[in-house]
């Protein structure tokens, strides 16, 4: 583009806008030029670490999770950009699906920074200081779930055929597989984890659970044509993130924990262990992108033991 077409382009702009173009040049021309600590807020960032307690390695243990807060805020920014497109095809389906996984693949390796990068007598310390907080209150990881599959894939194994598409969502939230980390069904009665945070996100996951009810990746995928669905590049992608997720990631999270507490409740007093494993509660996204085989062993095969589609 010449400066002449440049500058009219700009021109046209701030016309179509009902702005004054020249106003905006005149302010571009005082204005100061961007650097990258302004850009990337590089001071906001670093100053968002404070410990509860003076032993070193929690910085390591807060930092980390900040980490992977950044990291679900890009995995749900990619599922926006395929959920609220209105002709997705194959090719761009792929892509974003790819980036995810890597997104995930790098959470799922970045676990050694915590099974190797703090030691043990520690966490054991400083960990009491946490309770009754925990990571299942990741608010934007259950929000990637909601965006990434049908409710009915994230209910409770034991409710699942008391539960359909016309269920209230209050009634489905409450039967959320995750609840069983909090969650006595026999009284009703709720761990302060769980309240806590309900308190915080309830009205905001019920919202987005509706948004997301015709918008997540697996009913998104099932209204594309036959023939984009048949993708096979497609069908790969849908399965390495299914895969990825619920239980390469969960595998590492489950063995980085049991490093540190072995079989002793986590932070928020859940029963992590039978929450956690996959084998257990079998989430899967894409369910009928596997075979009864894969679905039976989901779980509890290696973690690279699933086929690619030729």
């Amino acid at each position: 583009m010449t400066r002449e077409e440049l500058l009219d382009a700009i021109d046209k702009k701030y016309k179509d806008m009902g702005q004054d173009p020249d106003v905006h040049l005149s302010g571009l021309l005082h204005a100061e030029p961007m650097k990258y600590w302004d850009f990337i807020q590089v001071d906001a960032l670093l100053g968002l670490q404070t410990q509860r307690t003076q032993l070193p390695d929690e910085m390591v243990f807060i930092m980390y999770h900040q980490i992977n807060e950044l990291l679900f805020k890009m995995i749900l920014w990619e599922i926006s950009q395929v959920s609220e497109s209105e002709t997705v095809t194959a090719e761009k389906f792929t892509m974003h699906l790819g980036r995810i996984s890597r997104y995930f693949d790098m959470l799922s390796n970045s676990f050694d920074i915590m099974g190797e990068g703090m030691e043990k007598e520690q966490y054991m310390k400083f960990r009491d200081t946490l309770t009754p907080a925990s990571g299942f209150q990741s608010a934007q990881y259950r929000k990637i779930e909601f965006a990434s599959t049908e409710l009915i894939n994230l209910i409770d194994n034991r409710f699942r055929a008391t539960i359909d598409r016309d269920t209230d969502f209050k009634h489905a939230f409450e039967h959320l597989y995750w609840q069983a980390a909090g969650k006595d069904y026999s009284t009703g009665d709720k761990s302060k984890l769980l309240t806590n945070f309900e308190d915080k996100y309830l009205e905001e996951f019920i919202t987005f659970m509706k948004d997301y009810n015709t918008l997540n990746l697996w009913t998104k995928f099932k209204s594309l044509p036959k023939e984009v669905q048949a993708n096979k590049k497609l069908i790969n992608a849908m399965r390495h993130y299914d895969h990825t997720v619920n239980v390469d990631w969960v595998m590492h999270h489950l063995n980085a924990a049991k490093k540190y507490i072995g079989g002793g409740e986590a932070t928020g007093g859940s029963d992590w262990t039978k929450y956690m494993h996959p084998k257990y509660q079998k989430r899967i996204f894409f369910p009928d992108l596997w075979s009864e085989d894969e679905l039976k062993n989901w779980g509890i095969t290696n973690l690279d033991g699933y086929e690619i589609i030729d």
